[in-house]
């Protein structure tokens, strides 16, 4: 936890703020091993950052005293990320590093490959997968929380949605055996379209190409899912 990231109702005042919260807390005694007269690098949930001073910690509460939050959280990763459902234990771990990369548009796709039973995950809980899009956020020293979109048909994302999403951002389908390779360092906007582990089926990797989408690759070795999407993600990215 790079960042202590309040939440509106912690905010007591302008100036002060209380967290009670078991994981919060416990990460402030265990990892931070925090001591009343620390400070630390505070956040508010899609605002800004700045420095706190802690001023009493038991296994209750922890109190602050504000300074001014008026730094800039970094900027956004402006890549849209469309990922075929992973099987729930790489999801959790996916929707961490892709946060704290800076993406803020995910969409979790159905595709061939998929497992049905993926889609009765208690991971797809909205109250789970937000305390995975914090816990990105908190390594990351970011507040600006991720927008996920759940599309549990392939068909109709394809031919309802996916057209308006590529209007103004290049399409990239990673996929093994693409003609080119990912490129480094993107000037412009992109969607990237990463298959389930063993890939799209060839039916829809010919349906996203023909709709507009670029096919790249990573090189020889066929990596994990959430190996493949950070590596991409770090190769896209213009910084």
């Amino acid at each position: 936890m790079n960042l202590i990231l309040l939440q509106p109702g912690d905010l007591l005042d302008e100036h002060s703020a209380r967290i009670t919260d078991p994981r919060r807390l416990k990460h402030l005694h265990e990892v931070h091993r925090a001591q009343p007269g620390d400070e630390l690098t505070l956040g508010l949930i899609d605002g800004s950052i700045g420095r706190g001073r802690l001023t009493a910690l038991d296994r209750h509460q922890a109190c602050f005293a504000l300074d001014a939050l008026n730094q800039a959280p970094p900027p956004d990763l402006d890549i849209e990320l469309v990922l075929a459902l992973p099987r729930p234990r790489m999801l959790a771990r996916s929707l961490e590093h892709v946060t704290a990369l800076g993406v803020k548009h995910i969409t979790l796709l159905h595709s061939r490959r998929v497992e049905k039973s993926y889609w009765q995950s208690p991971e797809l809980d909205p109250e789970k997968i937000r305390r995975h899009l914090l816990l990105g956020l908190e390594q990351a020293r970011d507040t600006r929380t991720p927008r996920v979109i759940l599309e549990p048909r392939f068909k109709p994302f394809l031919e309802d949605r996916l057209p308006a999403r590529l209007a103004n951002r290049e399409g990239l389908l990673a996929h093994p055996g693409m003609d080119a390779a990912c490129p480094r360092g993107l000037a412009s906007p992109a969607l990237l379209i990463v298959g389930p582990e063993g890939g799209f089926v060839p039916y829809e990797v010919e349906q996203l190409l023909a709709a507009g989408c670029r096919g790249i690759h990573l090189g020889e070795r066929i990596l994990r899912v959430e190996t493949a999407v950070v590596a991409l993600l770090a190769r896209l990215s213009p910084l």
